[in-house]
């Protein structure tokens, strides 16, 4: 792509000078090559303005910059750069990186779910019901990333705009022709997903969470409803909003779109899990639509997986499926890794030991409120381990501790990801809302003892829920990252103890 031609669809304050062919678009100056054109663009922790010389010694053929101080200082020490400046950096990046990629964002059909819980599921089971009707697919998430069938490692739950416009591009030379997304608050407060259309937007929930980022429940709300008013591109086509939640009205208002399916299980939805019956297998149920009712039979435990099934299934319909397909592809679904994760060796010592990705106080209810219904009203107890992580809303931590002494016999209070905060100090916030319970609580600051202590703890018929980390591989302290990984912890002890 010609420079001159890319920066017509960015709206450049001014420009000078002209680098002829764009061979790429970078906003770190890490992975600046010769042809390329760098965005220094101001962020949350640092400023990329601050690295426009880096660039130019990696070989950067242009220069955008959202700084008029550093655009100026950029056409004073060198003259001969071709440059421009514009109002907002991540806008910048996405319109350039776009069309240096001859716009794959057109090319495909993009379904994007935003929530605080549920997003990582409800877009693994929708990926799968498009996958079994033989649609090519890419699934960008909090997880991993997928082309087709290869899997990639997700860094952040939603890149930044030139990275997730670099995977549609490798998803189209793949054939893909739907894109399946978590949106999450920050990215798109942040904008990082401008310009991207989406056809199928998805409302799971609003629970507290990200308020240190976000401020307050209300700013939190409208970063998610930014989705249904389309961000830098048309709304979307489709809604599709969890009845169920509370928050559901505001979404609905923030749509800018033509249609509007609502879904849950309480009367306010119009795709509606009726008769529900809990099985050892997983969870029968009929889905009533205005028009249509099918029986499905879903692999998924409890309330919130019917939910997240129903959000599936409402978008499927939205992009195309019929009710039979979704019917005959139900019972092949699978979970997401982390989420409810039954570690191995589970049972040969006679009980249950499950990891999950719950870390706010609502995820722990609903965590907790499942493994009950998995013990079928017998007699074994509740053990569920969590932390808090650092450096993020600590007015979540006596919630999560209040919710997680509310529900278990057993609580072992441990560490999450610290990162730069105190390890005792984020456990005796949590231990305050504890506290205000009646349940048991062992305090241990080192995750791998705790477990092993929650593990050892456990009697026949119990259940051990592992909770905050679910599928993360690591585990963040202040100036280190250290491998921990809670299934392979937890399946070690159990093998210990068979």
């Amino acid at each position: 792509m010609q420079w001159t031609e890319a920066l017509k669809e960015v709206s450049a304050l001014e420009s000078a000078g002209d680098a002829g062919e764009i061979a790429c678009v970078e906003y770190d100056s890490r992975r600046v090559r010769p042809g390329a054109a760098f965005v220094a663009m101001r962020g949350g922790t640092t400023d990329g303005n601050l690295y426009i010389d880096a660039a130019i010694a990696q070989g950067a053929a242009a220069i955008v910059s959202d700084s008029a101080e550093a655009y100026a200082r950029l056409r004073r020490e060198h003259s001969a750069m071709p440059a421009a400046r514009v109002e907002h950096g991540r806008r910048a990046l996405a319109g350039l990186s776009a069309a240096v990629l001859e716009h794959p964002e057109r090319m495909l059909a993009v379904s994007a779910v935003t929530g605080t819980n549920g997003k990582t599921t409800t877009a693994y089971l929708l990926q799968q019901l498009l996958r079994s009707v033989g649609r090519r697919c890419v699934l960008i998430g909090t997880i991993e990333t997928r082309v087709g069938d290869e899997v990639r490692q997700s860094i952040h739950t939603t890149p930044e705009a030139s990275d997730v416009l670099k995977i549609f591009a490798d998803g189209v030379r793949a054939g893909a022709t739907e894109v399946v997304m978590e949106m999450s608050s920050h990215a798109l407060d942040q904008e990082r997903v401008w310009g991207i259309p989406v056809d199928v937007a998805i409302f799971t929930n609003l629970t507290q969470d990200h308020l240190d980022y976000h401020g307050t429940m209300e700013r939190y709300a409208a970063a998610k409803a930014r989705l249904f008013e389309g961000v830098g591109a048309p709304p979307p086509r489709v809604a599709a909003i969890n009845a169920d939640d509370p928050a559901w009205r505001q979404m609905k208002r923030a749509f800018r779109g033509s249609e509007v399916v609502t879904y849950g299980i309480g009367p306010d939805a119009l795709c509606r899990a009726q008769r529900i019956r809990p099985t050892a297998a997983g969870t029968l149920f009929d889905l009533d639509t205005p028009s249509d009712n099918i029986r499905l039979n879903s692999p998924l435990h409890g309330r919130v997986n019917i939910l997240n099934l129903l959000a599936a299934c409402c978008a499927a319909r939205a992009r195309g499926l019929t009710l039979d397909e979704i019917a005959a592809a139900t019972p092949n679904l699978r979970p997401a890794p982390g989420r409810f994760e039954v570690v191995p060796g589970s049972g040969e010592a006679g009980f249950i030991a499950v990891v999950d990705y719950a870390h706010t106080d609502d995820a722990l209810r609903n965590l907790i409120s499942l493994a009950r219904e998995q013990a079928g009203g017998q007699a074994g107890r509740v053990i569920t381990l969590f932390g808090c992580g650092g450096d993020r809303d600590r007015t979540k931590r006596p919630k999560m501790g209040r919710a997680a002494g509310q529900g278990s016999d057993l609580v072992v209070l441990t560490s999450d990801n610290p990162r730069s905060e105190d390890p005792m100090a984020i456990i005796n916030e949590a231990l305050a809302g504890v506290r205000e319970t009646t349940a048991e609580c062992i305090v241990e600051p080192d995750r791998a003892a705790a477990i092993r202590l929650a593990i050892r703890a456990a009697r026949a018929g119990d259940i051990v829920l592992i909770a905050g980390k679910g599928h993360e591989k690591v585990q963040v302290f202040a100036g280190r990252t250290v491998p921990f990984d809670d299934v392979a912890i937890a399946a070690e002890i159990l093998r210990e103890l068979v």
